[in-house]
């Protein structure tokens, strides 16, 4: 167990080191064009405004994240909702959104964003559009031949909702108080599994592997009025939210939808608490792809018991953090690297293949750190983002302003597996996606 640990370290320290010798040129500018929008006051100080909207279905809808699972949902045990915290310091916003959805797939990220762009005439680098990646909530689309109605209506819908959200958000803003604080939690599991047929052959599998590297880390802001009062709590935590697997048909958070609403029931639900993915494309929770809730008479449902188990150590951090300050320059910059490719479900790499676009946003709000990523990172590319910024911390938010697939990192393509296969990345992209993310943090 401990020779499995130290290599995974080794691997982290391998990426920091080459991080430390050259950097990778960046393929977009910083944006830093003033925007002209009425909305932009110049004030002293930093900023802060939040706001929360329900975005639970209404009607059944086809639900996101296993291809087997065909019907409509039969019914909501936890509301879905969109929380929204905005920050503002001299002219300079960062718009941060947080959704109880699986992700902006289908083209839905570039149509979402752009309505919002506009809307409150937002530089692309001052918008985090993500997603906590709940595998039991509805699927976004825009496509009217195959899309379902009810799923086509719900986005049309979304998008209205997401501009109220975000308009009270910034409408409400005012002086604030920020502190950081890290805490460790157990919940996530990597899910790289080493398994053997019948004649001793070797593949790896989705399962559990609890010698794997993860990130507990679980990263927490707490943002307080001048007067001390509570006003939000943002986290960050690297696992998929997936203890419900393809046979449930009930809308859920799941782990990280729970756990925001276990926060917001103990701080106060004026206590806006906004979840975000951390780097997590190969964690599961502890309990993973499990049928339905078990309401057998006192079990405790596993995306109930994580998602609380979460919640607990985000609020044990809250309460930790005991300074706070007004403080706080506000840059922003945002990206398209254009990676090497490959074709999606085939382990063979074709020479020539077209480059697969990712959008990379970076952000700072004082000595914090955000590094939005679109797509489905794998754990320990996050960490070596973390290990290598110039920033105390850093939140690594993944299904963000995007959603381009898997990017793991080069050393796994020779294991193989489910990730790997279904990348549209070449090995060599994740380094670059390393190189480019900590020079972007280094430039803010």
């Amino acid at each position: 167990m401990k020779k499995a640990f130290v290599f995974s370290l080794k691997r982290i320290i391998v990426i920091v080191t080459v991080l430390t010798i050259g950097l990778f040129p960046a393929t977009s500018s910083v944006q830093s064009k003033e925007s002209t929008s009425v909305l932009r006051k110049e004030s002293p100080g930093l900023q802060a405004g939040t706001a929360k909207i329900d975005i639970t279905p209404k009607k059944p809808v086809k639900m996101a994240g296993y291809s087997s699972r065909t019907g409509l949902s039969t019914g909501v045990h936890d509301p879905l909702s969109a929380r929204v915290v905005v920050f503002g310091n001299n002219g300079k916003r960062l718009v941060l959104v947080s959704t109880d959805l699986i992700g902006f797939y289908g083209g839905t990220a570039e149509y979402m964003r752009k309505v919002i762009l506009d809307e409150f005439q937002l530089e692309s680098s001052e918008l985090f559009l993500s997603a906590i990646h709940t595998h039991a909530g509805p699927s976004l689309t825009i496509n009217k031949e195959k899309g379902h109605p009810n799923n086509l209506e719900y986005t049309k819908r979304l998008k209205v909702k997401l501009i109220e959200v975000i308009r009270k958000a910034l409408s409400n803003m005012g002086p604030v108080n920020i502190g950081a604080g890290i805490g460790y939690s157990p919940v996530g599991m990597n899910r790289r599994e080493l398994k053997f047929d019948s004649p001793g052959n070797s593949s790896i599998r989705l399962g559990r592997n609890p010698y794997g590297p993860t990130d507990k880390e679980v990263l927490v802001v707490k943002m307080t009025k001048p007067d001390g009062r509570t006003i939000a709590a943002l986290f960050d935590y690297a696992t998929h939210a997936t203890c419900l697997g393809g046979k449930n048909y009930t809308i859920s958070g799941d782990v990280l939808g729970l756990a925001e609403q276990f926060v917001e029931k103990i701080l106060g639900d004026d206590v806006i608490t906004a979840g975000f993915a951390g780097a997590s494309g190969d964690i599961d929770p502890w309990f993973r792809v499990l049928p339905a809730f078990n309401t057998e008479p006192g079990w405790i449902p596993e995306p109930v018991l994580l998602g609380t188990m979460l919640g607990e150590e985000v609020v044990h951090t809250f309460r930790d953090i005991g300074k706070v300050s007004g403080g706080g320059e506000i840059a922003t910059a945002f990206v398209t690297l254009e990676l090497p490719g490959k074709p999606r479900n085939e382990d063979t790499i074709e020479k020539g293949h077209p480059p697969t676009p990712l959008n990379i946003t970076a952000a700072r709000v004082g000595d914090i750190a955000f590094v939005g990523i679109g797509g489905e990172v794998l754990t320990e590319i996050g960490m070596a983002i973390k290990a290598a910024s110039p920033y105390k911390h850093t939140f690594v938010i993944t299904h963000c302003n995007g959603a381009a697939g898997y990017l793991p990192p080069e050393h796994l393509y020779i294991e193989g597996g489910y990730e790997i296969k279904s990348s549209p990345f070449a090995p060599q992209a994740a380094d670059m996606v390393v190189k480019q993310a900590v020079k972007m943090l280094h430039e803010l």
